[in-house]
C-alpha cells in the first residue's frame, strides 16, 4: 500500500528521547512518546489528524512517559512486546525507579507485537524483533518509504547501551548484523535519540559494528 507518509520528530522527555509522529492526510501513528505529551497533542491537533495507536519500540521510562495521557486523551491503544509485556507496570523494570528515584507505573499494552507484516488503516509496516538492548526491543520497517523506526538498537555511529537489566551485547551486535545491515543501504534510520542516518553510512562507519 503506497501512501504519502509524513515524519515529524520530536524531541522528548528527560533525555530527549525521539517520539516519531508518522501521519498522512488523516490518521497518525504515535511511536515512543517519551514525554510532554502535550507537544503531541498540540502538533496533531495543528495537522488535524487523529492517531490510530501507539507504538512503543521497547518500554524504558525515557520511551513511555507520555503514553497514559495520550491513551486516555485519545481513547486509543498501545502495542509492546511480548518480552515486556510487564514492563510499563513495573518501575523496577522500566527502570524509571533507577534513574529517577521515583518511578512510575502505568496500565500495560492492549496489543503485544509479534514479527511480521502489519497493516493498520493506512499503514503497511513490517515489526521486527531487534534484542540486544532490551528484550522487547522492536523496529519498524516502512519498505515503500524505505526507512526504519530502529529504537534504541541502533544510532548515527552508536549503539544502544547493553548494560541494563535484559540486555546483551553479544545479541545487539547479532541483531545489527543480521538484521538491520540486511536491509538496503539507503534505508533511513530513524534512531530513539539523536539525528537520523542510514544504513549504509552505518555499515561503513559505526565503531561499535562495522559491515
Amino acid at each position: 500500500m503506497n501512501i504519502v507518509l509524513n515524519i515529524k520528530r520530536l524531541s522528548l522527555g528527560p533525555l530527549g528521547t525521539n517520539c516519531y509522529i508518522l501521519y498522512n492526510k488523516e490518521d497518525a501513528l504515535i511511536v515512543d512518546p517519551g514525554g510532554d505529551a502535550k507537544q503531541i497533542i498540540s502538533f496533531l491537533d495543528q495537522q488535524n489528524v487523529k492517531p490510530l495507536c501507539i507504538l512503543l519500540t521497547h518500554a524504558h521510562f525515557d520511551h513511555i512517559g507520555g503514553v497514559e495521557e495520550l491513551r486516555t486523551h485519545y481513547n486509543i491503544e498501545v502495542y509492546l512486546h511480548e518480552n515486556e509485556k510487564e514492563w510499563l507496570s513495573n518501575p523496577e523494570l522500566n527502570r524509571s525507579l533507577f534513574f529517577t528515584g521515583e518511578g512510575f507505573a502505568i496500565n500495560g499494552p492492549e496489543h503485544l507485537l509479534k514479527p511480521g507484516k502489519v497493516e493498520l488503516g493506512s499503514f503497511d509496516f513490517e515489526i521486527i524483533h531487534t534484542p540486544g538492548h532490551s528484550p522487547g526491543s522492536v523496529s519498524f520497517i516502512f519498505k515503500d518509504n524505505q526507512f526504519i523506526v530502529s529504537g534504541d538498537v541502533l544510532f548515527q555511529n552508536g549503539v544502544g547501551r547493553s548494560d541494563l537489566p535484559g540486555g546483551n551485547f553479544t545479541q545487539l551486535e547479532s541483531t545489527i548484523r543480521e538484521k538491520l545491515y540486511k536491509l538496503p543501504d539507503e534505508y533511513i534510520v530513524l534512531p530513539g535519540h539523536g539525528e537520523r542516518t542510514t544504513i549504509g553510512y552505518e555499515k561503513k562507519t559505526n565503531p561499535f559494528v562495522s559491515e
